[in-house]
């Protein structure tokens, strides 16, 4: 193995095994910064050593010793710098000594370390892009280049986002652990948002060129998996993986041969991968079985699931999609709910019906700048053979979006509603 074969392979390792690492070294230093500047510390001593003595057979406790004998070498170094300033002549109590403390945890198993480490990631004192990009760093083990990348951010900028966040839960003294009682939910509830976000950008790109970025779906998932795995009484969370596999399934089926975005109803569904589905049907069934009461993420993945079973697009049950869009509406009001559900009664009962309930949503505040409000509205115009105003919709739309393959679709979509205006009739 070459030198460069020799890091290609250490730095793979690292990236599976560093949010294990950084989550048992934030158990003992109680600081994320440090855990991570430790970790760093031990891939450092990894690439040193591994090209020649070769990688070890469990690379990740290997990481882990390395790393916690570093804590330990510096928090020595630092109680003798005390003593010597101090000019103190005697030890440090054994119960207090963190020195000991971490000679104690040397073989500890990691427990809940890594739930701890996305608790702290997600601690809503953080801002939310500060808690996706954390959660990235952290849990995802994604190096700055590619979080800044994938948010369409300066690497510098990110950077300095990253920095600001960990020294923020420093300062706020968020304690590293679970939460417990009523806490519990309302942090966990800031976790699945933060996974969801991460999963959210890959699937519909906010800006940029892509429409899709498949990668940060991945992500999103494993760290689903990850928490499903560590919190497995937890519906929301089953329900939460479930979404994303049952939407992730459509992912190949999602973009044309040139990167074109492809909408739901006009997708060759022989391309929609059905190992995602069956695995998104069974998370969700195992939240079905944890609660009688089902979450916003338990609903919104049974939503998804109407859409899995369905082999063609007119075997969809839209009827059921838009009562699912009322039961997710009265449990979270919001506009965009509201938005979908009209698109579900649009399909059930005919556009017109479907129109009357956007036009209802005109004024909403949240939705001034959404852009598919018009475009909804454009593609209802369009079943009513309202051409012009279709046109205008469209373009309306097209002018909202930041992300390239969207507007082009939008003003692809425009232009055919001109056309189509052009050539009906005028009235007489």
């Amino acid at each position: 193995m070459t030198a460069s074969d020799a890091h290609r392979a250490i730095e793979a390792v690292f990236r599976i095994e560093s949010p294990k690492l950084i989550a048992g070294l934030a158990r003992l230093t109680r600081d994320v910064g440090r855990a991570e500047e430790l970790a760093q510390d031990a891939l450092v001593a990894a690439l040193q050593q591994w090209p020649d003595e070769g990688v070890p057979r469990n690379p990740g406790a290997w990481l882990m010793q390395a790393a916690k004998h570093r804590a330990l070498d510096g928090l020595r170094r630092d109680r003798m710098l005390k003593r010597k300033h101090e000019e103190i002549g005697r030890d440090l109590d054994e119960e207090d000594d963190p020195v000991a403390q971490i000679e104690q945890a040397l073989d500890d198993e990691l427990g809940d370390d890594l739930l701890r480490l996305i608790f702290t990631a997600c601690h809503p004192v953080l801002a939310v892009e500060a808690r996706l990009a954390l959660t990235l760093r952290l849990i995802g083990g994604l190096t700055t280049e590619e979080i800044a990348r994938a948010f369409l951010v300066p690497e510098p900028t990110m950077a300095q986002r990253l920095v600001r966040a960990k020294k923020a839960l420093a300062e706020a003294g968020v304690p590293y652990e679970v939460p417990h009682g009523p806490e519990l939910a309302n942090r966990l509830a800031s976790v699945l948002e933060v996974v969801y976000l991460i999963f959210n950008e890959g699937y519909a790109a906010t800006a940029g060129e892509d429409w899709v970025r498949p990668a940060l779906c991945q992500e999103a998932m494993r760290l689903g998996r990850v928490l499903a795995g560590l919190a497995p009484l937890e519906p929301e969370v089953h329900g939460l993986v479930a979404l994303m596999e049952l939407q992730a399934s459509r992912l190949r089926a999602r973009i044309g041969a040139d990167g074109e975005p492809v909408l739901l109803l006009d997708q060759n569904r022989a391309r929609w991968d059905r190992l995602l589905i069956n695995h998104g049907l069974g998370a969700l069934a195992t939240a079905r079985s944890l609660s009688a009461a089902p979450g916003p993420y338990v609903l919104q993945a049974e939503l998804a699931a109407c859409h899995a079973r369905a082999r063609t697009a007119d075997e969809t049950d839209w009827r059921r999609i838009a009562a699912l869009y009322g039961a997710l509406g009265a449990l979270t009001p919001s506009p965009v709910i509201e938005l979908n559900r009209a698109v579900a009664v649009a399909m059930a009962d005919g556009p017109a019906a479907g129109l009357a309930l956007v036009d209802a949503l005109a004024g909403a505040p949240a939705l001034k700048n959404y852009h598919l409000l018009p475009s909804v509205r454009a593609d209802l115009l369009v079943k009513l053979g309202r051409h012009g105003e279709a046109e205008a919709e469209f373009s309306r739309a097209a002018a909202m979006t930041r992300n390239r393959r969207e507007r082009e679709l939008l003003l692809g979509r425009a232009q055919s509603a001109r056309e189509a205006s052009q050539a009906t009739p005028a009235a007489s």
